[in-house]
């Protein structure tokens, strides 16, 4: 199976869900809106799971950057922020989406603009990642390239 294409689309997926909800709000569609949020949310538990099952199965393969020189900071800082940002979201969207059911409608209204914005980046920058990593660039193919053969 290929898990970093299947962990691009569930954030790709999380993306489309968040933004469907955000317009769904803004046309007063509640009802509508949270089955979008908690799509986005639970696909991105399946994002997690995956991403962890990756890791925790195939650590011996680690993806570095390979492209070209000019793009390698630019590259690095994306991920920095992504990583930073990705490690926010579970805490930021669990909360938001608790006041959003329970808690006062200003204060969910008040997180939800914070949260918002860093989901949705986590979600447009793993897909990013994604394809500089496997796609765009030889880092795959030399990643490959350097497991031991068996």
């Amino acid at each position: 199976m290929n898990l970093p294409a299947l962990n691009a689309t569930l954030n790709g997926i999380a993306g489309l869900f968040l933004v469907s909800g955000f317009i769904a709000i803004r046309a007063g569609n509640e009802k509508l809106h949270k089955s979008l949020m908690l799509s986005a949310f639970l696909s991105s538990i399946a994002f997690l799971c995956s991403y962890l099952l990756h890791h925790l199965t195939g650590p011996e393969l680690s993806v570095k950057y390979a492209g070209p020189d000019w793009g390698k900071i630019p590259y690095l800082v994306m991920l920095l922020a992504h990583t930073v940002l990705a490690a926010a979201v579970p805490f930021l969207a669990m909360r938001t989406i608790f006041l959003g059911f329970k808690g006062p409608q200003e204060k969910h209204r008040k997180l939800a603009r914070i949260t918002f914005p860093i989901w949705v980046f986590v979600s447009i920058t793993g897909v990013l990642i994604y394809f500089i990593l496997y796609q765009w660039t030889p880092s795959w193919a030399q990643a490959l390239s350097q497991l031991p053969s068996s």
